[in-house]
């Protein structure tokens, strides 16, 4: 977790009183300074600046240079609720309070409105978005998320996602009759038993992942492809499951191996069961979904 993420994690929220008023984005020529003062803790005053605190404390950042850094701390502010919506966020503002100049703070809205997290309209300024309107699979906004007080809301709602994504794909795998394919499934069931047997859980792990990403390939359905792709990714950032199993144990090589015999009878509506009920082994998934009752 970087330093960032964990201040903002820790830090009580508090109300930005100080961006409450719309401006123009070059209204101020901020000084081009060279990078290593402009990177420099300000020394605001006014401790109760919510924009100034958090700016102290954020030393780092996953982006690149000012503008990556800038992109970050509002969007974990954000994400977070210190900055609520339809808050008016004042470039000039921001550009003195993190002393960086008009281009930086302009490019990194420019990127915070693209995720949907910031709207700029003429006469009314840059404002603070409403969640509904975030893009909630951005690879950002899962990170912030998955840092901040929405974390468990968030891990939740990738179990429901995976919940629904999986299983469809197995009911469409059962149609393909890719030989090729579903051997190797069948390989990585036998590879997941004898690395159990030998408590090897990195060889487990890594025949489980590739076996929920051949079944997804064998689906034939590239959308739901991207969409179980960023949800793994996702869910390995949230720190909750992100395979068949969490962690390695017989029910768990079972399931897998009720999914292949069902893909290879090409019964579309067998792979399904059992996929549900592989992925309602996890104990936040049992909480959002019931397990499948057998008929």
């Amino acid at each position: 977790m970087n330093t960032l993420a964990h201040t903002m994690m820790t830090a009580a929220a508090r109300p930005v009183d100080s961006l409450t008023a719309p401006g123009a984005l070059d209204r101020y020529p901020y000084p081009e300074g060279p990078v290593a003062d402009r990177l420099a803790p300000p020394a605001w005053e006014g401790p109760d600046t919510e924009l100034g605190r958090v700016g102290r404390r954020a030393t780092g950042s996953r982006g690149r240079g000012l503008h990556g850094q800038l992109v970050q701390q509002l969007g974990q502010m954000i994400v977070s609720g210190d900055l609520g919506a339809d808050r008016p966020l004042v470039p000039e503002e921001i550009g003195q309070r993190f002393e960086v100049s008009r281009t930086v703070v302009r490019e990194s809205l420019r990127v915070l409105e693209a995720k949907g997290l910031v709207s700029a309209r003429p006469n009314v300024g840059t404002r603070v978005r409403p969640v509904a309107d975030w893009n909630l699979l951005d690879p950002d906004i899962i990170e912030w998320r998955a840092f901040g007080p929405q974390r468990e809301d968030q891990r939740r709602e990738l179990g429901e996602l995976r919940w629904t994504i999986e299983p469809l794909a197995a009911r469409l795998a059962a149609g393909h009759g890719r030989e090729d394919v579903q051997q190797r499934l069948h390989d990585m069931v036998e590879i997941m038993g004898h690395a159990l047997a030998q408590g090897d859980a990195i060889t487990f792990s890594r025949a489980d992942t590739e076996f929920h990403a051949l079944l997804i390939q064998l689906a034939g359905n590239r959308m739901l492809e991207h969409l179980s792709g960023i949800v793994s990714a996702a869910l390995q950032v949230s720190g909750a499951p992100a395979t068949g199993c969490d962690r390695p144990s017989d029910s768990c090589v079972a399931h897998h191996a009720r999914i292949v015999d069902a893909l290879a009878a090409g019964d579309g509506t067998a792979a399904e069961s059992a996929m549900r009920q592989l992925l309602t082994v996890h104990p936040e998934v049992e909480r959002v979904v019931p397990a499948p009752r057998e008929h």
